[in-house]
C-alpha cells in the first residue's frame, strides 16, 4: 500500500480527467501551432510576435501552459507513487516521494510562472 502524502484528496476519477481534459488542450494547441507554421512559411519574429500580442492567442496559449501543468504534475505524481514505493526502498520511501514530488511541483510552477510573465509581458 502506497502512503498517500500529497494528493490533496483527489481520487483517480479526477486525474483521470485533468489528463484527458489538458491532453485535448494540448492536441489543440499543438495543431493550432502547426497551421500556423505552414500557412505562415517563412514567418520572422514581426509576424509571431503579432501572432501572440492578441488577446485570444494571449488566453489560448495561457490555457495549454495551464493544462501542461496539471498534465505534467498528474503525469509526475503518478509515476512517483508508483515506482517510490515502501516495498522497493524501506521506510524512507514516504519521505523520499514527498521531497521528489516537492521538488518537482517547485521546478513546474517556476516554469509555469515564467512563460506566462513571458506570455503577457509581449
Amino acid at each position: 500500500m502506497v502512503t498517500s502524502i500529497t494528493n490533496l484528496s483527489r481520487n483517480g476519477v479526477s486525474d483521470w480527467l485533468i489528463q484527458r481534459v489538458s491532453a485535448v488542450v494540448l492536441l489543440a494547441w499543438f495543431l493550432f501551432i502547426g497551421y500556423t507554421i505552414l500557412n505562415l512559411g517563412d514567418a520572422g519574429y514581426l509576424e509571431w510576435r503579432a501572432l501572440f500580442s492578441r488577446l485570444w492567442m494571449k488566453v489560448f496559449t495561457l490555457a495549454a501552459l495551464l493544462a501542461l501543468f496539471g498534465h505534467a504534475w498528474v503525469g509526475m505524481w503518478t509515476v512517483f507513487t508508483d515506482y517510490l514505493t515502501k516495498g522497493t526502498l524501506g521506510a524512507t520511501a514516504a519521505w523520499l516521494r514527498f521531497a521528489v514530488q516537492l521538488i518537482c511541483f517547485v521546478v513546474l510552477l517556476v516554469y509555469l510562472v515564467w512563460a506566462v510573465h513571458i506570455l503577457w509581458s509581449i
